[in-house]
């Protein structure tokens, strides 16, 4: 129970802070269109900096597969090094895309609430069917955003698993452990990767449509 207690009262005082900075950001005359491009476009860029990290670390794990003598232990704070930096991007991308959701959520209720306040059913008529677009082309591009997510927690199970052995096993024996992980690894970074390029594509043609 105070676990469950501990977690509402995150997400009330994250979301408490949300409402505060899209709050600010609109006294200052930033539309939630504005803010929502913006968060996209920071979402976009979190993950191609993942997708760097990641594919950083892929060369590290194969620089480590090829060690033929040397300090182990240096070896081990390299991966180490390397599996913080691409958790850290994890996070930031998980942050991202949550703010995104935020704004988008905000944005169509608002949107939604203010068309009964046309007079002109002409117009009315073309603002839900925006609406009803925008809201379309929004759910390929957050549900891309968090199948990318989704991708990158196999990859940090794994690095997560292989540098923890590592550490208990500074030997030659853990390193030939790590070369017959290597192509599971390749494996799903590829697919990360992949996910990771679709979800990019989508931010950048949600951006350019929000943009006409």
């Amino acid at each position: 129970m105070r676990n469950l207690i501990a977690l509402f009262l995150v997400v009330f005082l994250l979301t408490a802070c949300e409402t505060v900075k899209l709050g600010a950001l609109e006294q200052l005359g930033f539309e939630k269109r504005d803010v929502l491009v913006s968060r996209i476009e920071k979402a976009r860029d979190s993950q191609l900096e993942a997708k760097e990290q990641f594919e950083n670390a892929l060369q590290e794990f194969k620089s480590v597969v090829k060690f033929d003598g040397g300090e182990l232990e240096q070896t081990y704070n390299r991966l180490n090094d390397q599996y913080e930096a691409s958790k850290d991007a994890a996070q930031n991308v998980t942050k991202r895309v949550d703010s995104v959701e935020y704004v988008a959520e905000k944005l169509f209720d608002e949107w939604a609430e203010e068309l009964n306040q046309y007079s002109n059913p002409e117009l009315k008529r073309k603002s839900q069917a925006q609406l009803y677009e925008t809201r379309r082309q929004y759910a390929g591009l957050i549900s891309a955003m968090r199948k990318a997510e989704r991708s990158i927690q196999p990859v940090l199970t794994v690095f997560n698993d292989q540098v923890l052995y590592l550490k208990h096993n500074l030997n030659a024996r853990a390193i030939a452990s790590l070369q017959n992980e290597l192509s599971g690894i390749e494996s799903n970074v590829a697919s990360l990767i992949q996910e990771m390029n679709l979800s990019i594509d989508e931010a950048n043609r949600f951006i350019r449509k929000m943009e006409q």
